[in-house]
């Protein structure tokens, strides 16, 4: 559906933003950039994941400086706190347990590099409201193994989605990718 002018890499992992970028039509390979993604202290929340997609960005277009190379992170933030992938079960439910009943921000920060050069970059932010569910309920899906990779403990996606009761945003910047921001980036790099 897009063609490119250059071959596109995702430099990510991710199972959901693969999925979000074939869904859309795009050719492309993976190679995950190891990059340390530590925030720079003091860094706002919302500066994050655009700085840490970035950063990914240019580091496998040094690699592959004939691709445009995309980037991406995701966080999910309450009260100001950064809540990333939780590091054992109990930290998945404390999480949850936080996130239940209220509304928290996510921000999937993009970005796209060509020949370890930024060609741009931009942030998506979505607002979630979780519905209020029991402790049990909460044990039961972190038994299942699905949060324990997830920003924030949950797969809007998946079993997860049981959690949400409303998006007010992109639904797939909470999934890890925000469309419109990761097309108008690409559209400049589009065959006419």
């Amino acid at each position: 559906m897009f063609a490119l002018t250059h071959p596109l890499v995702l430099a990510s992992q991710s199972p959901r933003r693969r999925q979000i970028l074939e869904m859309l039509g795009f050719d492309f390979t993976v190679q995950a950039a190891d990059t340390d993604e530590t925030p720079p202290l003091g860094m706002e929340a919302e500066r994050v994941p655009e700085f840490l997609a970035l950063k990914k960005a240019l580091e496998i277009s040094r690699l592959r400086p004939e691709a445009l190379v995309l980037g991406s992170d995701t966080l999910v933030e309450l009260d100001g706190e950064i809540l990333g992938k939780p590091v054992d079960a109990a930290d998945a439910v404390a999480m949850l347990s936080r996130l239940h009943g209220r509304t928290h921000r996510v921000f999937t920060g993009v970005a796209l590099a060509r020949g370890g050069e930024r060609l741009g970059s931009s942030t998506g932010r979505s607002e979630v409201t979780f519905a209020s569910w029991n402790l049990s309920d909460l044990e039961a899906y972190v038994q299942g193994g699905e949060p324990m990779d997830k920003a924030g403990a949950y797969a809007v996606q998946g079993r997860g989605a049981f959690l949400v009761e409303k998006i007010d945003g992109c639904f797939f910047n909470v999934m890890g990718l925000p469309i419109q921001k990761t097309l108008h980036l690409l559209a400049p790099s589009r065959a006419t």
